[in-house]
């Protein structure tokens, strides 16, 4: 698995955590199916929102790919407030395939970031498997 980490702006700060160390943490987590119509994030700004990211074709065409390679069986998953921390793509392949729901795990509370206000370009970024 691609390395990956979630990005979330708490007033002048950015929280960063390691998506693979979110996986960790909530294996154990009940799987619950939540309705799509659910997901605040299919209509907001998600991908593109951290500079220097642009919503460029290549780009687009990127989150596509990484769209059609993704495996439903994976549960996605959110924070306390309902919130995606890992798992946009499979909602996108969930959405385009006409499913209602998708499987997810919460997070009660959230665990520390991992980092906070360090750019994308600076985070270290090896393929792991977890």
């Amino acid at each position: 698995m691609r390395k990956q980490y979630h990005f979330r702006k708490r007033g002048e700060d950015t929280l960063i955590w390691d998506v693979h160390r979110l996986i960790r943490l909530s294996q154990d987590f009940e799987i619950n199916d939540i309705p799509l119509s659910d997901i605040k994030e299919l209509d907001e700004v998600f991908w593109f929102q951290h500079p220097p990211e642009k919503p460029t074709c290549r780009a687009v065409a990127h989150h596509a790919k990484l769209i059609q390679q993704t495996n439903l069986e994976h549960p996605i998953i959110m924070c306390p407030e309902s919130r995606i921390l890992d798992g946009m793509h499979r909602v996108c392949k969930a959405l385009v395939l006409g499913e209602e729901t998708i499987k997810s795990r919460k997070f009660n509370t959230m665990p520390k970031p991992d980092f906070v206000n360090i750019s994308a370009e600076d985070l270290p970024y090896q393929e792991e498997d977890i």
